[in-house]
């Protein structure tokens, strides 16, 4: 069935059941902050917010030289919480990122001596040049938000966000992110090169510096304690009935279609609603509408999905399958 076009986000009137102002100050603040250093990456920035809001993770993809790292960098500085980086290596053990117990001799005791990963926002650069061990130890720390050392469980202080990249194009000495791994990531998010006309600003930008580093531009705009104001008000926002089964219908189709070998679970239909909400709210809206739906649909789905072999071969995009899915079901009115 063809799509129906829905109304722009301007067209629609509305009195908002909760004071969403505050909420939709504190997302311009920040978004003004990364405008005075990155250049266009609108759609970027703005998932970023969306995941940050939904207490969830994100992976970069995008050939280097981007801005991958520095846009991640940047968007911890606007934020008033602890940050950190670990630079993923074939060598890095998973000690290097949780931690271990070393002996006090003092005490003669064994004492935690916490890894990076115990911070609010960590980067981890290019996630996928470690081994699979390595990457594992990320799943109990990604998805429960803590650490179990010998026996002992370690909880992270909230907020929590793991900010992850990777390099499509160059392979070797690269290991692939199982799919259980891809699952707890909310969004992957491909970055693309700049326009001529970003780039011209890019340019300019960095003459205009003068050599100075871009991260001291950027201030801290948002206090953990207002965040985690922000994202109680998120459960508060209207999702339909009908809107849900839309969700339900699109995900349900990815796990039949002829082209796919495997399709996205429940956990990807609880990632779109809460995405569409978070959407809503950065909009001033406190209730979500399909196109906060549909904007959901490629990061959260496209790195949840595996194609057919045949299909693969043809060069077949998960995204176009996606693409598919969304134009044969009919958008709710």
């Amino acid at each position: 069935m063809e799509n129906q076009e829905t109304p722009s986000n301007n067209e629609i009137n509305f009195d908002s059941r909760i004071p969403l102002e505050d909420l939709k100050e504190s997302v311009e603040s920040l978004k003004s902050q990364l405008a005075k250093i990155i250049v266009g990456q609108e759609e970027f920035v703005e998932l970023l917010i969306v995941a940050l809001l939904t207490n969830s993770h994100v992976l970069i993809e995008g050939v280097p030289g981007i801005a991958k790292t520095l846009t991640a960098k940047l968007f911890a500085r606007t934020l008033n919480t602890g940050f950190s980086r670990i630079q993923f290596t074939p060598d890095l053990m998973p000690s290097d990122v949780l931690g271990t117990s070393v002996l006090n001799m003092k005490t003669s005791e064994f004492e935690f001596k916490p890894g990076p990963i115990f911070s609010n926002i960590v980067l981890i650069d290019e996630i996928n040049r470690a081994p699979a061990k390595t990457q594992a130890a990320l799943f109990e720390v990604m998805e429960e938000r803590q650490v179990t050392i010998d026996g002992k469980m370690y909880a992270m202080k909230s907020p929590f966000m793991v900010l992850a990249t990777q390099n499509p194009i160059e392979q070797e000495g690269t290991y692939a992110l199982p799919e259980a791994q891809l699952d707890r990531f909310l969004f992957k998010i491909e970055v693309d090169y700049p326009s001529a006309a970003e780039e011209l600003s890019i340019l300019k930008g960095h003459q205009q510096r003068k050599g100075k580093l871009p991260e001291t531009d950027i201030q801290a705009v948002l206090e953990p304690g207002r965040l985690e104001e922000i994202k109680d008000q998120i459960h508060e926002i209207k999702i339909e009935e009908k809107l849900l089964e839309y969700i339900t219908q699109i995900v349900g189709k990815t796990r039949n279609h002829p082209h796919l070998y495997l399709g996205a679970s429940p956990r990807a239909s609880i990632a779109i609603m809460n995405g569409a909400r978070a959407m809503a709210a950065i909009n001033g809206r406190d209730f979500v509408i399909p196109e906060d739906i549909r904007k959901m649909l490629q990061p959260v789905i496209a790195h949840r999905l595996i194609l057919s072999p045949d299909r693969e071969m043809e060069g077949l995009r998960p995204k176009d399958v996606i693409e598919m899915i969304s134009h044969s079901v009919e958008i709710p009115r």
